[in-house]
């Protein structure tokens, strides 16, 4: 069964290369992973694997609910398109939050005129994201991609679709040794760090998640391009795949202000596994990757961040592997990337992110499109 979007994108006509479009199936998700792959590879070969069960969910699982997609197949003369044609590019736009769209595309390197395809596919984006602004009932929302600054080919194609380069983030690495298990500093007094409570099922206490989720969002509140995920939006990205989740690898820093015992949450952090995996200059060992670390605004200037991340370099020690992992703005309003190397993180990588600040548009399935929409 072959499905098309219901407003697809306006692909180009090219001499001897007849296109369509249609929404991704699971024989799909492999050569996806391959065009990925090979995209990746060509500006960072030490790049870890795709992870091809994280693939299959965004494009025919859970969290494909959350977003609109297209795969670019080959069609026949007349115009038909057989089920076996493998995909040339795959574009997806996720439904993020509040004012905010994210995009994923990638387009084969021998795909035939690739300016013109990928004009398309981000002009079907800006489509896409204009509607999520009407049912969201936003006056804008802000079309997000992040890219390796190495990667010139796609630097010159967001820019041709109307994207701007708003900000670098800095990927960091550090080192982990034996003896950080139990060598290194504890939190000051009256701050203390402890794993989230888990219930005998292994799923975290409710509490404890909600208050993740609130130092995250008060502690990024100030930052640049912050946006509101809420609750619901953030509990939803988790329950998509629940297995997935290091569930104990997420930590909460407790602040005790008067001294009085009524310990308070102050900051969270939220890690993953990142395994080991083969790259073009030898074997990266398995590593602790921060996903998010935050501290309230109330709370800084106690030594709370520290007192997180040592937690989690320690217990990276404990579990015998090498590395930690992080991604900070390079402008951070907080100086993150200097307290990152106070504490030993080095920069190994920069990536770039890409906006684009899209109004809403009337539905395209109730009302026909005007001149200006195609202005």
């Amino acid at each position: 069964m072959l499905l098309s979007d219901h407003v697809p994108p306006r692909l180009p006509e090219i001499p001897g290369h007849r296109l369509s479009s249609r929404v991704p199936m699971e024989p799909d998700v492999e050569p996806v992973a391959a065009l990925l792959g090979a995209a990746q590879d060509a500006v960072d070969p030490d790049a870890a694997p795709i992870d091809i069960d994280h693939l299959r969910s965004q494009m025919v699982g859970l969290r494909s609910w959350s977003r609109r997609q297209v795969v670019i197949v080959p069609a026949e003369p007349d115009g038909t398109i057989r089920a076996d044609a493998l995909p040339i590019a795959w574009i997806a736009l996720e439904d993020r939050a509040q004012g905010r769209t994210d995009l994923q595309t990638v387009i084969a390197a021998d795909a035939p005129a690739r300016d013109e395809l990928s004009a398309a596919l981000i002009a079907w984006a800006v489509e896409v994201a204009g509607s999520f602004a009407r049912h969201r009932g936003v006056d804008s929302t802000q079309l997000s991609v992040d890219i390796d600054e190495r990667d010139a080919d796609r630097a010159a194609q967001l820019a041709a679709g109307g994207l701007e380069k708003v900000r670098t983030w800095l990927h960091m690495r550090r080192g982990v040794l034996a003896q950080e298990a139990d060598s290194l500093p504890g939190p000051r007094p009256g701050v203390r760090v402890r794993p989230v409570h888990l219930h005998p099922s292994g799923l975290p206490v409710a509490q404890d998640v909600r208050s993740v989720h609130r130092m995250l969002e008060e502690s990024f509140a100030d930052h640049f391009s912050s946006y509101r995920e809420s609750f619901a939006e953030f509990s939803q990205r988790l329950v998509e795949s629940p297995e997935e989740a290091d569930w104990d690898l997420w930590w909460i820093a407790e602040i005790d202000h008067d001294g009085d015992g009524a310990w308070l949450p102050a900051g969270g952090l939220v890690a993953s596994t990142r395994p080991a995996h083969e790259t073009g200059h030898g074997r990266v060992g398995e590593g602790t990757y921060l996903d998010y670390l935050g501290v309230h605004r109330s709370a800084r200037g106690h030594g709370v961040a520290k007192a997180l991340l040592r937690a989690a370099i320690a217990d990276a020690a404990r579990r015998g592997r090498d590395h930690v992992d992080l991604e900070v703005d390079a402008d951070s309003p907080t100086s993150a990337d200097g307290l990152y190397r106070s504490m030993g993180w080095e920069t190994f990588e920069r990536t770039q992110s890409w906006h684009r600040d899209v109004p809403p548009h009337p539905s395209r399935l109730l009302e026909p499109e005007t001149e200006d929409d195609d202005a």
